[in-house]
């Protein structure tokens, strides 16, 4: 599903007499959940690749 899609979704889930400022809200709340998530897993494979490389060298 792409990022546009997604907000799409999103913003259908909401209330009908939700606010500008609320809808803002959410995406960004989303945004940076999906960049912390992005992290994790960029993290997670770095140190997959480090620990098997460490292994590699020994």
């Amino acid at each position: 599903m792409s990022e546009k899609e997604e907000v799409i979704k999103m913003i259908q889930a909401l209330p009908d007499n939700v606010s500008l400022e609320e809808i803002l809200r959410e995406i960004y709340i989303h945004t940076r959940f999906q960049r912390g998530v992005n992290e994790l897993n960029e993290e997670k494979i770095e140190n997959v690749i480090k620990m098997e490389s460490d292994k590699w060298l020994q």
